[in-house]
């Protein structure tokens, strides 16, 4: 049985969908049809317009009686011509107007031969041009005619005239003319020269031509009378030979003795050109060099036709009129920005200068940098002070400011001074608003982009999680992570349509996540048969995070065939249209993993869930899959060196040891928060101190409920099914339970011998649920081999000979 292909549907620019075979495509006959139709239409137009010029005065009062069937027309078109000559002659263009005949046959022309339509474009360009102006210039000198010029040239005419006068109209018009000439009919100096030169040297040529005949009829008779003697003295003089007898002087041998060679060389003579005269033209004088014309380049890529066509894949046009979330539906909790209480500071620069003194620290500068929370003091020190002494010293500054959450500094990273991070009495709130509307954010040209809030220096924290790849959170109770999560979410809610982006949210606590259910067909991902897409079961996420490794060595396939390395190369060689989705290719949207509390998991389900997740980690950052994972107990076997290697970028929210500090940020610091979303963030390198923007419940469900009001897709995007060593199928399943597409889907996997639901999806176009049921099923059958992870099952029938055999044995048992 030959293999058969079904050609996925193409998209268009304007949304819409045309499959091969159906009555919309436009094949090369619909092309021929066009084409005739519009050949004919400029024969019409012609009869039309050359009539107008013959009876348009007749028909004129005519044009308005249209419907009236008994008034008659002298067009040779009739009334439809009477009214077509009207409105583009008459009322359009005026004389010019017969370049449209010209346009259309031409038109018509190139859709029967189906020609390239690159010149066709430079012909329209052109021909429209020339029509304008042609129109404008009859205007201009025929205003008593409007028949030359139409109103359209006659209102131009009068537009410019009013403006730049008659003298600027007539030079726009001239100028025109220039560049008409220059650009669409090549001319140039050199070729105006050239056709003069060419011109005097044709005349030069005529004159000498007819003088030399002259000379030739004067001497005739001389010529004639010399030759007749000639012939005589050769008919009398010379003995006749007859052709029948052997010349005896011919058969003479050439040399008869060697001492008649001659031996010398023979100088060939130089034949002299005759001098140039008016009668004698040198032909080199009319040497000319031509330049050949570049040929047009054919693109002949298939690509490059459909994006020609079609345009670049749009993978938003699904939810074309989605509109993202207003900025309005934030509230703003502050007003007048930080307030700096100048007593303040000038208390706590004296209680630390007085401190260090008493330590016999000097310092010979001080600089104040005010945040929204927290009050950066850099300190240089006088020379020869050691700097972990300054260090050591962080509890007694501490006391003497009589404040908690004091961090020193020492030294500040790319600055030759020491800071000390002293909170402030009166903090002010970094609201989710201020941090969206943003120009940092706005204009962020990120693949990810979040904004966890305001450093010390009140500007606006965004990272890339693209480019993390992954990140671990972790805090005391009460903290800030569940506000963090929700501040993260809701950047990329605001920056991100649903076709780029998707969530897996797991959320253990059952509480914290649940607002997003109502994003469900827009942004979330989930497995099949599953009711709730947020996963508060934790015997379902280790099924979720396998499936996630499932979909990431899916990817990695794709990736292979396309050959590319990322996925940002492959989505962009896809829209390009260079990837066929017959072939299993798709637009491959990240993936984003959140857990809001992973030292659930890890108690619940130990390496069931920690081999999973360390697999995404190492591998899944270049497919689009990134974790965001927090965590309330940062200790070491629930973040195991295995997971810390695998996220560089962390943060921090206020812990209550030291132990945890360097646990989860590899140094101290997180002790000496003062909470309420103050957190450390770290990415391998400096570890910076921001306010997280706080965003409450109210505002994330104004947020969803603005999303989930909007049309989505029809499901929530599935997750490729995970099915364990233990899956429980049975292998005992009655003939008579087989699906009615058991024999076709037979057919179909070994013609193409690879056993996967996803072939039979595409191929049968079945939901995934009954293509997994046709697999289970072929599997009980013997038709295809167990479950191999990622990898396509094995088929145990080679050809379709012996499908047909085991039909036939089943049969007759």
């Amino acid at each position: 049985m030959a293999k058969t292909t079904k050609k996925e549907p193409l998209q268009k620019k304007d949304g819409s969908k045309s499959e091969a075979g159906k009555p919309w495509e436009i094949t090369k006959q619909h092309k021929i049809v066009l084409g005739c139709l519009l050949v004919l239409f400029s024969i019409a137009l012609s009869l039309a317009f050359i009539s107008f010029y013959i009876h348009g005065q007749e028909d004129q009062s005519a044009v308005a009686e249209l419907t009236d069937r008994t008034e008659t027309v002298q067009n040779w078109l009739g009334k439809f011509g009477a009214f077509l000559a009207d409105l583009i002659v008459y009322n359009g263009f005026g004389l010019a107007s017969f370049l449209f005949v010209r346009l259309f046959f031409l038109t018509g022309i190139f859709l029967i031969l189906n020609l390239s339509s690159k010149k066709l474009k430079g012909i329209w360009f052109w021909d429209l041009f020339a029509i304008i102006i042609l129109s404008v210039l009859f205007g201009f000198f025929a205003t008593s005619l409007p028949e030359l010029g139409g109103v359209v040239g006659y209102e131009l005419n009068l537009f410019l005239q009013d403006y730049i006068g008659k003298t600027g109209t007539l030079l726009t018009l001239v100028f025109g003319l220039i560049v008409y000439l220059i650009f669409k009919l090549q001319l140039s100096p050199e070729r105006v020269q050239s056709f003069f030169e060419n011109t005097k040297k044709d005349i030069k040529t005529d004159l000498s031509s007819l003088a030399m005949s002259k000379n030739e009829g004067a001497y005739n008779l001389e010529e004639f009378a010399v030759a007749e003697q000639n012939e005589l003295e050769d008919i009398v003089l010379k003995p006749k030979v007859s052709q029948f007898e052997i010349n005896k002087e011919s058969l003479k041998p050439t040399i008869s003795h060697s001492s008649e060679i001659n031996l010398d060389p023979i100088t060939k003579p130089i034949t002299v050109p005759p001098p140039f005269t008016n009668d004698n033209i040198n032909p080199l004088d009319s040497f000319v060099i031509e330049t050949a014309q570049e040929e047009d380049i054919i693109e002949e890529n298939l690509a490059s036709r459909l994006v020609s066509d079609f345009g670049l894949f749009d993978p938003t046009l699904d939810l074309s009129n989605y509109k993202y979330p207003t900025i309005d539906l934030l509230k703003e909790y502050s007003t007048g920005g930080i307030t700096i209480n100048q007593e303040e500071l000038e208390e706590n620069k004296n209680k630390i200068v007085d401190t260090l003194r008493n330590y016999k620290i000097e310092i010979a500068q001080i600089k104040a940098t005010v945040g929204p929370s927290v009050t950066l003091y850099e300190i240089v020190p006088e020379a020869g002070i050691r700097i972990s002494k300054i260090k050591s010293l962080e509890d007694d500054i501490a006391l003497s400011l009589s404040a908690l959450g004091i961090r020193i500094i020492a030294p500040i990273p790319g600055k030759g001074t020491i800071g000390i991070e002293v909170p402030n009495k009166n903090p002010t709130m970094v609201s989710m608003k201020s941090v969206i509307g943003s120009a940092k954010f706005q204009e962020a040209e990120m693949e990810l982009p979040i904004a966890l809030g305001k450093t010390i220096s009140n500007e606006t924290f965004v990272v890339d999680l693209a480019k993390m790849p992954h990140l671990l959170m972790a805090g005391a109770t009460g903290q800030g992570k569940s506000v963090g999560l929700n501040a993260v979410l809701t950047s990329l809610l605001y920056k991100k349509h649903p076709a780029e982006v998707k969530f897996v949210l797991v959320d253990p606590k059952k509480v914290e996540l649940t607002l997003f259910n109502k994003i469900e067909r827009h942004y979330l991902a989930k497995l099949p048969d599953t009711e709730d897409a947020i996963i508060t079961d934790n015997a379902k996420v280790v099924n979720t995070l396998n499936s996630l490794c499932v979909e990431m060595d899916n990817r990695y396939s794709l990736l292979k065939d396309a050959m590319v390395r990322n996925i940002k190369e492959y989505n962009d060689k896809f829209k390009a249209r260079k990837l066929n989705p017959e072939n299993g290719h798709r637009f491959l949207p990240y993936i984003i993993l959140v857990v809001d509390e992973f030292a659930d998991l890890i108690m619940t389900a130990g390496k069931e869930v920690e081999i999973p997740i360390a697999r995404l980690a190492q591998l899944a950052r270049a497919i689009g899959i990134h974790l965001i994972i927090a965590t309330q107990r940062p200790s070491v076997n629930v973040i195991t060196g295995l997971i810390k290697a695998n996220f560089p970028a962390r943060i921090a929210f206020r812990v209550t040891s030291k132990i945890d500090s360097r646990t989860i940020l590899d140094t101290q610091g997180a002790d000496q928060l003062i909470g309420r979303g103050d957190l450390l963030y770290t990415n391998g390198n400096d570890v910076v101190r921001v306010q997280c923007a706080f965003i409450d419940t109210p505002e994330v469900e104004k947020i969803t409920d603005f999303i989930g009001s909007q049309k989505a897709y029809a499901t929530a995007y599935l997750l490729p099914e995970f099915v364990g060593e233990d899956s429980g199928i049975n292998l005992d399943m009655d003939i008579s339970e087989r699906d009615t597409l058991f024999r076709e889907a037979a057919e179909i996997i070994v013609n193409a011998q690879q056993g996967s639901a996803s072939l039979l999806q595409r191929k049968l176009k079945l939901g995934y649920n009954r293509a997994g049921r046709l697999i289970d099923q072929l599997e009980a059958a013997g038709i295809v081999g167990p479950f191999e992870g990622s990898k396509a099952r094995s088929v145990n029938i080679p050809d379709m000979s012996s499908l047909d055999q085991f039909f036939n044995n089943e049969q007759n048992n």
